[in-house]
């Protein structure tokens, strides 16, 4: 395969992808839409869910912000009921922010809800398709895995 022809092909599926964002934002009835967040917001309640906690300054990291930042938006969480300061066990010094209740199953319904989407999707694939999907699935998985490891 040379250059072009895979520039070419990288280039198809990005819009492919890119077609089904649009069909997928047409769907009214994600939870996505029904939220009162920025969109940092959402990115703090969404990195709490993938490592369960995290300090101030490992969000403003993340982030790529200041600290000061990063505490406006963790309090405005915190007076929503989304998420809530602790002491750091191992240091005393630092809070730890984490989801609360209604933030992992804010963070949850937003999960499932793509899920479903996705999963509607699927169903109206013929069994091939569905296993050629599924093998270049696990390709994909295995690069990213690998791209992973390299950052």
């Amino acid at each position: 395969m040379d250059v072009d022809e895979r520039e070419e092909l990288i280039a198809r599926i990005g819009e492919a992808q890119h077609a089904l964002g649009r069909v997928f934002a047409h769907d009214r009835s994600m939870p996505l839409l029904a939220l009162n967040l920025t969109m940092q917001q959402l990115k703090v309640t969404l990195i709490l869910a993938g490592r369960g906690s995290a300090s101030g300054q490992e969000l403003a990291h993340t982030l790529g912000t200041g600290l000061g930042t990063v505490t406006g938006i963790v309090d405005r969480l915190v007076a929503q009921g989304l998420v809530s300061r602790h002491e750091d066990p191992h240091d005393r010094r630092i809070r730890r922010i984490r989801l609360t209740d209604a933030g992992i199953r804010m963070t949850e319904e937003l999960a499932d809800a793509g899920l479903a989407g996705y999963r509607r999707l699927l169903d109206a694939l013929d069994l091939d398709t569905l296993r050629q999907l599924e093998h270049v699935m696990r390709k994909l998985q295995e690069a990213a895995t690998e791209l992973i490891e390299t950052w």
